[in-house]
């Protein structure tokens, strides 16, 4: 009997894990604001995932402005509706991190299927989709769900599009709370891709990695034993 083949998926949170839009969203701020970027940037970090949470139907362009703003008001900067129109354009400039392109090689070379579970609007992923070499199998974006990570819904929307089952099924991304987590507790095996480079911080992942090449060795050892399973 020949051995049956079964779909192996990876998923990534795509802006932020593979995309830099942290360091784009920084280099504006500080344009804008000066020696106070940096005070905006923590307070904004600080906030931003409460208003997405509160506020899921929220496109994240709103939830970008919405946050900025709070932010830059606790700080004491103002920012005019042009400020805010900048950061916005900024997108635009968005690129993959130098790593990415060869992850993304690494596991269609593999053989894998790959999905981008990310926390923004259809055409801003668009938008960075169209930098990669490697596209992606299936998108679900916040503004598709209408919910933003860490809720389980698009975890679970996933699930329920492909069919894929926990032991064929990688989750990679840069946030513990947001990514790690809400997939760990669905029973997925996860890669935290930890791009800032935390120290001291414990996760559920099944592996912690600093790099592209790193994950794409990790995700190898999680999805290799179930295929080996699947053909004895």
């Amino acid at each position: 009997m020949s051995p049956v083949t079964r779909t192996r998926w990876v998923t990534f949170d795509c802006i932020g894990s593979l995309v830099d839009w942290q360091g784009v969203f920084a280099r504006v701020i500080a344009r804008l604001a000066g020696d106070r970027g940096r005070d905006i940037l923590r307070v904004y970090g600080e906030l931003e995932g409460g208003v997405a949470w509160r506020r899921p139907h929220l496109s994240y362009r709103d939830v970008i402005v919405t946050t900025l703003r709070s932010a830059a008001e606790r700080v004491g900067v103002p920012f005019s509706v042009a400020d805010e129109r900048h950061v916005l354009e900024s997108w635009q400039s968005l690129h993959p991190y130098e790593d990415a392109h060869a992850l993304l090689a690494g596991l269609r070379a593999r053989g894998y299927r790959l999905a981008a579970l990310t926390d923004c609007d259809d055409d801003q992923f668009e938008s960075a989709h169209r930098t990669f070499r490697q596209p992606f199998d299936l998108f679900l974006t916040a503004e598709r769900i209408r919910a933003y990570k860490p809720s389980p819904l698009p975890f679970r929307a996933f699930q329920l599009v492909t069919g894929a089952r926990p032991d064929d099924w990688v989750h990679v991304g840069a946030s513990r709370d947001r990514d790690i987590e809400p997939a760990a507790a669905l029973g997925v095996a996860t890669v935290w891709l930890d791009r800032s480079r935390s120290t001291g911080v414990s996760s559920p992942a099944q592996a912690h990695v600093y790099s592209g090449g790193e994950a794409l060795s990790a995700i190898e050892r999680l999805l290799e034993p179930a295929a080996e399973a699947c053909a004895s």
